[in-house]
């Protein structure tokens, strides 16, 4: 999805610069309205190669930067939750949609922790130290396939899912279940907002051109 609106904003890009030389040519402008407009223009041109830093989150990224991959002790796991009862085949990571049964999944990436008794505890809210709050406990054991595989049921929240390896300190992820992710609405609209703004200015551009306006009125006589 995110690449095909990078694509569109680069495509939209390339036909507003076309659109604004010709219409620099066929329409005298102020020096002062042309240096306002290339400025516009050149802020809207940059804006497609800072997309993709800003899109690609949830995208085609490097393991290290996957939002679902932790360190534990210097080596990679990666987490996902499921929950068939209300998309078959979707994956969540940070952010689960709804409420109910829950599978989590870690992948030990790293070998060297597939040798190693792991344990793994989901407590609500955000703090690590609380054990009052546990609505789920794995305990410590080694998983030599590098799959450990549990179940909860979570209610609309905040949880820590606390990943703690024989001799090494502990990691977390928070776990968001039903909650707004205002940043992550924020970078999905990047994309759109940008476009409609490229074909606001492009509409501008075009409404002053003298061949539109030749258009417009012969149109209307």
């Amino acid at each position: 999805m995110m690449t095909t609106i990078f694509i569109a904003i680069v495509a939209l890009s390339i036909i507003t610069a076309i659109t604004y030389r010709t219409t620099v040519c066929l329409v005298p402008i102020k020096l002062k309205r042309l240096t306002k407009s290339r400025k516009l223009f050149a802020g809207l041109l940059v804006l497609p190669v800072m997309l993709p830093g800003l899109a690609g989150a949830h995208g085609n990224v490097s393991l290290e930067d996957d939002v679902c991959v932790q360190r534990v002790g210097g080596n990679l796991v990666h987490f996902n939750a499921y929950q068939p009862q209300h998309a078959a085949k979707a994956q969540y990571c940070t952010d689960i949609p709804a409420e109910g049964d829950t599978f989590l999944v870690v992948d030990l990436v790293d070998p060297v922790l597939r040798h190693l008794p792991i344990g793994v505890r989901v407590i609500k809210g955000m703090s690590e130290a609380s054990e009052e709050e546990t609505v789920a406990y794995w305990p410590p054991m080694t998983h030599p396939d590098g799959v450990l595989r549990g179940e909860a049921k979570l209610a609309k929240g905040l949880y820590r899912l606390i990943i703690t390896p024989e001799g090494f300190s502990p990691s977390s992820y928070l776990l968001r279940v039903q909650q707004i992710d205002y940043a992550n609405m924020a970078r999905t609209a990047i994309g759109p907002l940008t476009i409609l703004l490229l074909l606001i200015v492009i509409g501008y551009e075009v409404s002053k051109s003298t061949r539109f306006r030749n258009w417009w009125v012969s149109s209307r006589a």
